[in-house]
């Protein structure tokens, strides 16, 4: 039997969120980061995260917490996905290029969500594959396409008596019904 690789999928949270269309779109509404409509875009990234990353990948959503004094960098887990805001002092990108070099050590297949070049050419330039945050977009969407045509294809018709009598037939009987006999 074949051992299927492991595969970790590192998602640069702040950066996705500007820099992703379908993201832009929700946080254009009120650009403070303390509003609602970013919250709801931070929402949707980690349900899409969740949704995309399925079974098959491990995954951790870094944000940036290095101006926020009392950020102790420790992970929360929402629906099986990782989510860290970076230790006071330290930026996203290092944790992200921490967990990067990590999973090529220990040779786990990990894919990095940036549209950061710096980043994609540091974790590039380690092994580790990237995608911009356009391309996960389009990813994310592909994903929910898929898996709609799979539900459409899954639900089966019923058939049933009344769907196999001739509707004139079928009339007939309900008159004879309605009007008691």
């Amino acid at each position: 039997m074949v051992r299927q690789r492991k595969k970790l999928l590192i998602v640069d949270g702040y950066n996705v969120l500007r820099s992703g269309s379908r993201y832009k779109r929700i946080v254009a509404e009120n650009p403070d980061y303390t509003d609602d409509a970013f919250n709801t875009a931070r929402e949707t990234l980690i349900n899409d995260v969740i949704n995309y990353a399925g079974y098959g990948s491990q995954a951790i959503i870094v944000f940036d917490g290095a101006h926020n004094r009392y950020s102790e960098g420790r992970p929360e887990t929402v629906g099986g996905v990782s989510i860290v805001f970076s230790p006071a002092g330290q930026s996203a990108d290092h944790v992200i290029e921490k967990l990067a070099y990590d999973a090529r050590e220990r040779l786990v297949e990990a894919l990095v969500v940036t549209s950061d070049a710096t980043i994609q050419d540091t974790v590039f330039g380690g092994g580790i594959d990237r995608m911009s945050a356009e391309g996960f977009c389009r990813a994310v969407a592909g994903h929910y396409e898929s898996a709609h045509v799979e539900e459409a294809y899954a639900v089966a018709h019923k058939n049933t008596v009344a769907s196999r009598i001739p509707a004139a037939t079928l009339e007939k009987l309900k008159r004879l019904r309605d009007e008691g006999c």
